[in-house]
């Protein structure tokens, strides 16, 4: 049996009709560039999330680089993160001209560990960036209070997220800006890259958008430096077609996860845990398990996908070096970086691909044993 981590064509079959209509009437209309279709996304993505403004750009990166060049994140800034996520966390701090300062995570959620954000503000911290890995809220209560207190803006990089909530509040709405991606393994994932970022500060979108079109308004008359990050048509026609069926895929792989859930109880396996008041959208099932490169090896010779999120911690990737962080600094990312592993989750996932999987990890398991 093939097992892949994801199967986008699954996908694309199901709602085929509807794709490519809506690709056809932007290839008729031939509005390639922002436009109407990219305003109404920006209008019922921001709704989504329970916000007033959404502001449609390039890419989830290219969120997290605006926001942090609308807070003004300059050289000589620090900004706070997860040593744990994907490298666009660390990597927009660093181009935005600023320093990110990384904290460990908690090991249950491998979300940042709140408890160590207040220790390391500085008079140089200028932000706070918790990432939403895996699809599950990190810690939000805390750490709003926590940045209330220390006049901090808080940009959630919900980029793995949307549709997640924490205590009934959706991901991107709980700080001063939230960054979502729709990389097409995502969720809700176009057909290339694309992203949003969504507020609830008028004024802050107001530089948003500003700063999407090279900083010019009206046309060629440039009031700040910006950059090129303008969301094509043909993505949001994508997105505006998938987003209706956003919250039943989740929920479909949120019935995956207790199916795995259940099937791994006897193993020696730890499967992921939800913090209580969150709902995760499993945009990713990671567990942890002993022998990890041997059970990877294993897993794909039976013809299942699977992969590494994430194989080195941020604090220790070598563009970083001048940053000063050892290993064993931030022991728990460490651990999880040498155990963590990625089963297939997508929504068209059958329940005997899943019973197969984990045969399979059994299978693994007993010809790893110590």
């Amino acid at each position: 049996m093939n097992v892949p981590l994801l199967d986008l064509r699954l996908q694309y079959l199901s709602i085929k009709e509807e794709i490519d209509k809506a690709l056809s009437e932007v290839l008729e209309d031939c509005g390639f560039i922002l436009g109407e279709r990219v305003k109404e996304l920006e209008a019922r993505i921001s709704a989504y999330c329970g916000v007033k403004h959404g502001i449609a750009v390039a890419s989830g990166t290219d969120a997290l680089f605006l926001s942090l060049k609308a807070c003004g994140v300059g050289p000589g800034d620090e900004v706070i993160t997860s040593t744990y996520s994907f490298f666009s966390s660390a990597g927009t701090i660093w181009n935005a001209g600023g320093r990110p300062v990384f904290v460990d995570i908690d090991p249950d959620t491998f979300n940042l560990d709140v408890s160590q954000v207040k220790g390391r503000i500085s008079d140089k911290t200028k932000a706070v960036m918790p990432v939403h890995l895996f699809g599950q809220c990190a810690e939000m209560v805390p750490l709003l209070e926590l940045a209330s207190e220390a006049g901090l803006p808080i940009i959630e990089d919900a980029a793995q997220a949307i549709g997640a909530t924490s205590d009934g509040r959706k991901a991107g709405s709980l700080g001063l800006l939230g960054c979502f991606s729709f990389y097409p393994s995502k969720n809700l994932g176009a057909y290339g890259d694309a992203g949003m970022i969504v507020t609830n500060d008028s004024s802050v979108a107001d530089k948003l958008r500003l700063l999407r079109v090279h900083g010019a308004k009206p046309k060629y008359f440039h009031r700040v430096v910006g950059v090129n990050s303008r969301l094509d048509a043909l993505q949001a026609a994508v997105l505006l077609v998938k987003l209706k069926y956003l919250d039943s895929w989740s929920a479909r792989r949120r019935n995956n996860a207790g199916l795995y859930d259940r099937l791994l109880q006897d193993t020696e396996v730890v499967t992921p845990k939800v913090r209580k008041g969150n709902v995760s959208i499993y945009n990713q099932y990671v567990v942890r398990v002993r022998a990890r490169d041997a059970v990877k090896e294993f897993l794909a010779k039976k013809g299942i996908g699977t992969d590494i999120y994430y194989p080195l911690p941020l604090h220790l990737q070598e563009c970083f070096r001048a940053l000063g962080y050892r290993k064993g600094e931030l022991p728990r990312s460490e651990k999880a970086a040498q155990e963590s592993l990625a089963l297939p989750i997508y929504p068209e996932l059958t329940p005997e691909q899943q019973e197969y999987v984990v045969s399979s990890i059994r299978e693994a398991l007993d010809l790893v044993s110590p």
